[in-house]
């Protein structure tokens, strides 16, 4: 392979690690509560491939959330999670420990996730979390297809009692 061709791949392969970064970080985005403007559904399926699946994995992950299959279902189950809909006051998303792996038009990426959520009810958690998620490019574009959730961690946050605030 010629220096050129050399350059030319590994540019490829910066670049393609940099689109899938992006496109986790809209996704993150768009599921973070409060957001302004609300994240709609077309948004939401427009970072997944056609055929894409998201799946929690791990029995308690997998009985929470299941799997959904195609563009539509993924959309509107995590959609379903998202205001308008009264389930979350305040929902955070934190991506560490990126490790992101391109192989020609597809790529596997994989993120530890810290998750602060607060629920319309008043109690928060703590979520710590394993991401291990497939991209394909399609027609030049990232897509995520195969989105997989694994928690790790739970833990309820509460007000600070009267002597740990003393």
């Amino acid at each position: 392979m010629s220096d050129l061709a050399n350059l030319q791949r590994r540019l490829d392969v910066l670049e393609a690690e940099s689109q899938v970064r992006r496109l986790m970080a809209r996704y993150m985005d768009l599921c973070d509560v409060p957001r302004s403007p609300r994240a709609s559904e077309a948004e939401l399926a427009a970072l997944f491939s056609e055929d894409a699946v998201w799946e929690g994995v791990g029995r308690e992950t997998a009985q929470t959330f299941g799997s959904h299959q195609g563009r539509a279902d993924v959309a509107a189950f995590v959609a379903a999670y998202l205001p308008p809909s009264p389930h979350f006051a305040l929902n955070l998303h934190f991506l560490t420990s990126e490790s992101i792996r391109v192989e020609g038009e597809g790529a596997r990426g994989q993120w530890l996730m810290q998750q602060i959520s607060t629920y319309q009810g008043g109690h928060s958690e703590l979520f710590g979390t394993r991401l291990d998620i497939d991209f394909r490019c399609i027609d030049g574009a990232w897509l995520i297809s195969h989105f997989r959730t694994q928690r790790l961690y739970q833990q309820p946050l509460g007000a600070p009692s009267e002597e740990q605030s003393a």
